[in-house]
């Protein structure tokens, strides 16, 4: 009989293929006898380099290609940042698993030779490097003298530009340091009250074709349910929002138990892109609600004032 074979599309920088790796070695665990290997693709946010995200568009920038390849049949699945993935697929894909949640906020790393190692601290107009348009709206919202400075580029990359920059430091997925083992190079884990993260941030998801029931069965042990719920708010409220990476949305989700009763909590923001105009909002309800709570809490901000911050946002185009 012949074994079982998989192939698992990936980007190619060292995080991307740490979490295609990492869901390889679940796999193994599952299914010991097959064939598995990993695909690397470049994607058109891979190519460019020398452009902010903002100017690139957002619908699929970091998954495009590999989606086409997934519904090509050349590769079995695709592992992805979910923060990459778009909150709507392509007709015949699906996500099949969304695995355990790493740390959902964001990391302060300041250059190796500034002694003040968090974020909120640092010398006025000091030089903070991200390519986040939803970092730099609460950064500003809280220390508007900060100087943002725009960055691209693997976390290799960024970790080399920073060391040889003037900049006081730059903000990180703290899921991606770790997962990196670069722990030591944090200065602080920024509290989600000063910077909530992205949509999806700190979670890995596996997509695959819609039909094809045997990879879904063979990936479906590595689907964590309280990942998955809070997920499937937060990306509700992206959808409803019509949101992504041109645009300064954070959400976090997450359920908490007591006793046994279980309950989503969302909070949301939605942010001028200098920081001024801020709208934030927060909900709860069952988590067999996800879905309905993210685009309730979605509802409350535009109604709140986000609808003008994003319709000033698509108009004038990305900050200078």
């Amino acid at each position: 009989m012949k074994s079982k074979t998989l192939k698992i599309g990936s980007r190619g920088s060292d995080l991307a293929l740490w979490q295609a790796r990492w869901v390889e070695s679940a796999i193994r665990k599952i299914a010991p006898a097959c064939d598995i290997s990993i695909v690397v693709i470049r994607t058109t946010g891979d190519r460019i380099l020398d452009s902010p995200l903002s100017t690139l568009g957002d619908r699929g920038l970091f998954t495009r290609e590999i989606e086409e390849a997934l519904l090509g049949k050349r590769i079995d699945c695709a592992v992805h940042s979910l923060k990459d993935l778009p909150t709507e697929l392509p007709p015949g894909l699906t996500l099949g698993a969304t695995c355990r949640r790493e740390d959902v906020r964001d990391a302060f790393i300041p250059h190796p030779v500034n002694p003040v190692r968090t974020l909120l601290d640092q010398k006025q107009g000091a030089g903070i490097a991200t390519g986040s348009l939803r970092r730099r709206s609460q950064i500003l919202a809280k220390r508007p003298d900060i100087r943002i400075v725009d960055i691209r580029g693997n976390l290799n990359t960024r970790m080399q530009k920073l060391r040889d920059s003037e900049w006081a430091g730059m903000i990180l997925a703290c899921a991606g340091v770790t997962r990196l083992g670069w722990e030591e190079s944090i200065g602080e884990i920024i509290p989600v009250d000063v910077i909530l993260p992205a949509v999806g941030q700190g979670a890995i998801g596996v997509e695959i074709r819609a039909r094809d029931t045997g990879t879904a069965a063979m990936i479906a042990a590595l689907d964590d349910p309280p990942t998955a719920r809070a997920v499937e708010a937060e990306r509700a409220l992206l959808r409803t929002l019509e949101g992504g990476c041109q645009v300064p949305i954070g959400a976090y989700a997450r359920i908490e138990k007591t006793g046994e009763r279980e309950v989503l909590h969302i909070d949301a923001v939605v942010a001028s892109l200098d920081g001024r105009t801020v709208v934030r909002g927060r909900t709860h309800g069952h988590p067999s609600g996800a879905g309905e709570i993210g685009r309730a809490l979605a509802e409350t901000l535009l109604d709140g004032g986000a609808d003008r911050i994003l319709r000033d946002i698509r108009a004038g185009g990305p900050p200078p």
